[in-house]
Parts: C-alpha cells; structure tokens; sequence
C-alpha cells in the first residue's frame, strides 16, 4: 500500500468518491469541485491510498478545524476517510488496513503542520465513520449530538478540545406554498445527490413550493442555523444518509402540496 496526495490527474476521481459507475453519483452536480476549489488554497489535504498494482482504492479529505461544522483551535478535521468497499468498479477493499494508513498519514501530516491535534466525527451506530472505529485508534470522545460523536486525538499539552457548534434554528412550515430549504456545504456528494434532487422535484409543482438554499461554506451562514448538511420539506428533516430517492423526496413534496 501508498498514500498519495491528490493531484489535477486524480481529481476526478476524488469528486465522485471513487465511484465514477455510479449512477447516482452522477446526480450529484458539479458543487464538490466547486466547493475543492473554494478549499484547497484554505489549508484542504487530500490523500488517496493505493494498492500493490497502483489502483486508488480510498481516500482521506482533512481541514483546518475553522472551515470546518466544529469549533476550536489549530486542529485539523477528518471531513472522512472513504475506502472503495463496492463489487462494482474497482472492487472491495475494505478489511485490509487501508483506513488505518490513511488516518495515520493524516496525524502525521496534521503534525508536521503545526496543529495541536486531529479531530474527526463518528457516528454511534455501527454504519460508515464508525465512533467505535476512531476509539480504537487512540481518539477519545469530546462532545456529543444526538448519534454523533466527536472524537479527537491530541498531539501535545497545548490542545484544546473542540465542541460541536449546536443546531441554533430549523426551517418551519411555508404558507401557501411548500417550504423546501436546503443546506449545502458541498464536501460531500451524499447531500449534494439530495439537493438536486429536490431541485428536481420542486420545479414539478410550479407555484408550490418555495425552494431555498443556504451554502454553509459561509461560516456566518451556518453559525446562524447550526447545520452544514441538511434537506428539510416544510420544516421536517429528510435523513440523507444515504440519499433519499428521487421518488421518495418528490412524494414527500406532493404530499405537503396537496394539504396547501
């Protein structure tokens, strides 16, 4: 195995996560380059892992904790580590080690940085960016939210520990028409596949709805409402892990539209 930085030859596929099959991915719009081109001159790391023959089978994105959804203080944030685990494509890496080499070439890199530790979120079921993975990778929970974890490993005595930055408001119901509010912050495909789907269904009930969007790269934007990621129909969150179906979001849409 090699970890290796991205270049502007291994881009593409670090857009659409390793899964340039998918065709869901394909709905995913064009926000995470725009969003990697926002990043990458504000302290953005990629890595990807390599196999023996050279195949790029996961990979690693990290920030400066200050353009990350948490608060602190020269920390560096695991946005996620993806190791391709799909029969489709490139194949099924998982179970090899690959994501403990990717974490470790991040906190060596996040040392050689400067930054007083690495932070990363977890979720408490067993599902992807496993809390329970991280544990036993030295990291220690800090802060808690519903099923998510925060968990960081730090480097020296200086490191403070960060915090989540609570949700502070929510979307609420429209009237006389459908509210569909969208957050985007753009790293990940997951809720960009969301959005444009409900992009989609909404311009099928014209008239109706009353569709927003707010991009969450704007720190004050999301220090305002305490989401990064989120799609809410009439001030109801739809679960975006994985992304809701076309079908299912325009159902949900026409739901509220008939009540109108």
């Amino acid at each position: 195995m090699k970890t290796i930085d991205i270049t502007p030859e291994t881009e593409n596929q670090y857009f659409c996560c390793l899964e340039e099959w998918s065709e869901d991915m394909k709905e995913a719009g064009d926000c995470k380059r725009q969003w990697y081109n926002f990043m990458k001159d504000k302290g953005l790391k990629v890595k990807f892992i390599q196999d023996d023959v050279g195949v790029i089978a996961g990979m690693i994105q990290y920030v400066p904790i200050e353009f990350s959804m948490f608060e602190g203080k020269n920390l560096y944030v695991v946005l996620c580590i993806w190791i391709h685990g799909f029969k489709k494509g490139r194949g099924d890496y998982r179970k090899r080690g690959m994501g403990t080499a990717l974490l470790k070439a991040a906190e060596d890199d996040s040392r050689q940085l400067g930054a007083d530790g690495l932070v990363t979120w977890g979720l408490g079921i067993p599902v992807f960016m496993r809390a329970s993975w991280f544990k036993r990778k030295g990291y220690s929970v800090t802060d808690k939210d519903g099923m998510l974890r925060l968990l960081w490993k730090p480097f020296n005595e200086n490191a403070t520990p960060p915090h989540f930055i609570k949700k502070k408001k929510q979307p609420v119901q429209g009237e006389g028409k459908v509210n569909v509010t969208m957050f985007r912050n753009g790293w990940c495909p997951n809720y960009n596949i969301a959005c444009e789907r409900a992009v989609r269904a909404s311009k099928e009930f014209p008239g109706k709805v009353n569709l927003q969007e707010f991009v969450t790269t704007d720190k004050e934007v999301f220090r305002e409402w305490g989401i990064s990621d989120a799609l809410y129909i009439d001030g109801k969150e739809m679960w975006a892990g994985p992304a809701p179906s076309f079908d299912k979001i325009r159902k949900k849409i026409e739901k509220r539209v008939k009540k109108i």
